[in-house]
């Protein structure tokens, strides 16, 4: 019966371990999933799901598994400088270390936690965990031995712990705990019993936080029975244990099922304490921990015979057993930094040879651009140049042309005054004789002669009339026809032509070119040319409209395109815009732009005539 009742314990602490341990992975696997998901994009936000996994590892025991996730954690926490995250992390791995008897370690770790603490804002978080490193710098001097080193530490946490905001009264309790343990274990047992029983006063705490009044009980039973006061015993004992089989607290029952089984043993009432020393055995036995060894211990000491020494050896066994799993796990993290270091300087190799090839990829992209850019700037730059011999050759060919236009002009000015000149003083003056002559026989009375010479005098008239008609006309200096608007014909079908341009031509027919200087005539003809040339170079045009008006004797040229248009302020300071500015200038006129993004542009030159 009794053998059935432990296998049944057993059981039911296997599948409540098993059931955390489940719910524990589960959790994990979560974050694992997104840290996945988010493919580490986010060091910081990797860092801070590492710790998540860390510190549930943490709180189940699993001390390995945590150290590694919080080292991780702390090693791109540092390396961002984040230092509150750094400190906490820290926190982490000092706790396991002290879970793997690690103290030298762990206090190492907690030192260097609280240092970078103390160069932080005094925020409530800051402080939180600095209580929690002081408390686990009062444990680790508790087991090393050094209990006032330990007492100064848990007064410390205890006292930043009461300084905080928000419920906190559970850890408070838990710190008050810790004090009273280390009195015990330092024999000042009045000292230990007078803060066990402050902690069992407050109903509230106890009833809120049930752990808490187990660990404040038992250990307050435990302290009565060192000091020999054992009025109260077994009874406190078994309260304590009632509440742990209420709140299924498994693990603090094992040291009061230890505790019992020493009571017992000690008034030599046997069956009782094999009872009680069996049950903790059967709880430890799932965590194979310390309390399974000192189970074994006490077991050891209980029984007798061959019983005893096949418990003492087991006891031998298990002790060397976690000895050596301790260094191991010591070892392990050890291990674990060499390696992460290592992989990091890996990485930090790989990094700058990445970088490395990025640079030089770079160059080779960038060399290969400027090549390219310099071949088609020389290319370019040949066009440019063969256009500009090209354009100063029609230049050359247009002056010739306007120069022998206006030798051609000068010699028909001449000889129309010539022939002006020797109508009007010849011809003109004999027939103005003649006919003063007639008119002088017109004193004849005849029908006959008055009829004649009347007839002779009106066709005198018409004559006069018709050759002086003609002697205004050559004395003038119109000439019909216009060279010059063939010239900008030409010019806009051959520049169109080669941009691959539609375009409209409007030339306004009062326009009388042989009254405009040459000088005007040149500036017009190259401020077309080189707004076409701008037209085709920058503005992506399909369509070009070029139009000459006359206004109260000031020529209006408007040039519209359908472009992708332009920034007018950014432009003025380009060339082809100083030298049209150049050119009207020397006209005395004036230019207006205006352009549109996507819609076009348009440009206005009004300039007066100028007289040849």
């Amino acid at each position: 019966m009794k053998n059935l009742m432990r296998y049944c314990l057993l059981l039911w602490c296997f599948f409540g371990i098993q059931a955390q341990t489940v719910l524990v992975t589960k959790k994990i696997d979560s974050i694992k999933k997104i840290l996945s998901d988010n493919k580490l994009t986010d060091s910081i936000f990797a860092a801070r799901q590492h710790y998540k996994i860390g510190e549930l590892y943490r709180k189940y025991l699993l001390s390995d598994s945590a150290y590694f996730y919080f080292y991780k954690s702390e090693q791109i926490f540092r390396n961002y400088n984040f230092k509150y995250e750094t400190a906490a992390t820290l926190h982490g791995i000092a706790v396991c270390q002290t879970y793997d008897k690690d103290y030298t370690g762990s206090e190492s770790t907690s030192i260097e936690a609280l240092t970078i603490l103390e160069s932080l804002n005094e925020t409530n978080d800051v402080k939180r965990y600095k209580a929690y490193i002081n408390n686990n710098l009062g444990i680790v001097f508790n087991e090393l031995g050094l209990y006032e080193e330990s007492i100064k530490y848990h007064k410390r946490a205890l006292e930043l712990k009461r300084d905080l905001e928000g419920d906190f009264e559970r850890s408070i309790g838990l710190s008050e705990n810790n004090i009273a343990f280390t009195y015990k274990n330092a024999k000042q047992y009045k000292l230990a019993l007078k803060g066990y029983q402050k902690i069992l006063s407050n109903s509230k705490l106890l009833n809120k936080h049930p752990d808490v009044h187990i660990l404040a009980l038992g250990n307050y039973a435990n302290t009565l029975y060192l000091s020999k006061d054992l009025k109260q015993l077994p009874g406190l004992y078994l309260k304590a244990l009632k509440i742990c089989d209420s709140t299924n607290d498994t693990y603090n029952s094992i040291i009061i099922l230890q505790h019992l089984a020493e009571y017992y043993n000690d008034f030599n009432k046997k069956d009782s304490a094999k009872h009680y020393a069996y049950r903790a055995k059967g709880i430890a036995e799932a965590y194979n921990n310390d309390d399974l060894l000192k189970s074994l211990l006490l077991i050891s000491e209980i029984e007798t015979g061959n019983r005893s020494i096949k418990f003492l050896k087991d006891y031998i066994k298990l002790s060397d057993s976690l000895a050596l799993s301790e260094r191991l796990k010591r070892d392990k993290f050890a291990r674990i930094k060499y390696e992460t270091n290592k992989i990091e300087q890996q990485n930090i190799q790989i990094a700058k040879e990445r970088m490395w090839l990025l640079i030089i990829s770079i160059v080779v992209v960038l060399a290969s651009v400027l090549l390219y850019i310099a071949i088609g700037q020389r290319n370019r730059n040949r066009e440019l140049q063969f256009k500009q011999k090209q354009q100063e050759s029609n230049e050359e060919i247009y002056n010739l042309m306007l120069s022998q236009n206006e030798s051609v002009e000068e010699a028909r000015d001449l000889e129309k005054k010539k022939i002006s000149q020797e109508l009007h003083d010849g011809i003109l003056g004999r027939l103005f004789g003649t006919r003063l002559s007639l008119d002088s026989l017109n004193m004849n009375t005849s029908k006959e002669a008055m009829k004649t010479r009347e007839e002779y005098i009106k066709e005198l008239k018409i004559i006069e009339d018709d050759i002086r008609k003609v002697s205004h006309e050559l004395s003038t200096d119109f000439v019909s026809g216009s060279g010059f608007s063939d010239i900008i014909r030409t010019l806009v079908e051959t520049q169109t032509l080669t941009y691959n341009l539609d375009y409209k031509l409007i030339l306004d027919d009062d326009i009388s070119w042989d009254f405009v200087g040459n000088k005007m005539k040149i500036h017009m003809y190259r401020i077309i040319q080189e707004t076409l040339h701008n037209i085709y170079k920058h503005a992506k045009a399909s369509v070009v409209i070029i139009s000459f008006k006359l206004k109260n004797n000031v020529i209006c040229l408007t040039i519209k395109d359908n472009g992708s248009g332009f920034d007018i302020n950014r432009a003025k300071s380009g060339i082809g815009l100083k030298n049209m500015n150049s050119r009207i200038k020397e006209l005395n006129g004036t230019i207006n732009i205006t352009s549109t993004k996507n819609t076009g542009t348009q440009v206005v030159i009004e300039a007066p005539i100028l007289q040849t």
